[in-house]
């Protein structure tokens, strides 16, 4: 079964529109859909490494322009549209402490968190809830955004065509290794979360206040 939706899904990150695609997916995800496009960049970059680059740039560039998106929520809708979409998100408890660390550090927060397994969306809602500026905002998407998807593009552009065919031959221990690895990286962004022991406390007492 695992083959079968490989070798499917390989075929459609080869399609034709398979770049519009990625790139709705990458635009929605920064802003309200709860399903990354990395996935389907890795895919795609599987499918066609030399295109790989090509691929993160367009991911990049679709998901800060989801971003301003999001931004927009947080913004003007946020005690209309906003609330509800955290709601069902599962967000809500994590929006006090997202809004504290960027007043505390504000873009700064933005390129560190943003490259990491926290969902975008909620830093891109909250920036615009806060009234962040917008250039600061802007640029660093851009930055987060870009480490991101373009460290995909860059590895499977150097070394697309032998871990394509690694993963074509031992694709149940890569399944493993990814989950491995995605577990890890939120257990190690838990312990060593970001910022001084200062701001870190001022912000987890904002959760406990919201709690």
């Amino acid at each position: 079964m695992l083959r079968r939706l490989y070798d499917w899904t390989m075929q459609k990150a080869a399609h034709p529109h398979a770049v519009g695609w990625l790139a709705l997916f990458a635009f929605v995800e920064a802003s309200f859909f709860p399903i990354p496009p990395h996935p389907l960049l890795g895919l795609m970059c599987l499918a066609a490494p030399r295109r790989a680059i090509w691929f993160a740039f367009v991911a990049t560039i679709a998901s800060v322009a989801g971003g301003l998106l999001g931004y927009a929520i947080g913004w003007g809708l946020y005690d209309t549209v906003g609330t509800q979409l955290l709601a069902a998100l599962g967000m809500t408890e994590s929006f006090p402490v997202a809004a504290c660390y960027l007043r505390e550090y504000g873009a700064e927060i933005i390129m560190i968190k943003g490259a990491t397994p926290i969902p975008f969306k909620l830093l891109t809602i909250t920036a615009g809830f806060i009234a962040m500026p917008l250039i600061p905002f802007i640029l660093a998407s851009i930055v987060s955004r870009a480490i991101s998807f373009m460290i995909v593009g860059v590895l499977f552009r150097l070394f697309g065509a032998p871990i394509k065919a690694f993963i074509d031959k031992y694709l149940g221990l890569v399944t493993i290794g990814f989950v491995v690895l995605v577990v890890g990286g939120f257990l190690a962004l838990t312990m060593l979360g970001g910022g001084d022991e200062k701001a870190q406390s001022k912000c987890e007492a904002a959760a406990a206040i919201q709690a």
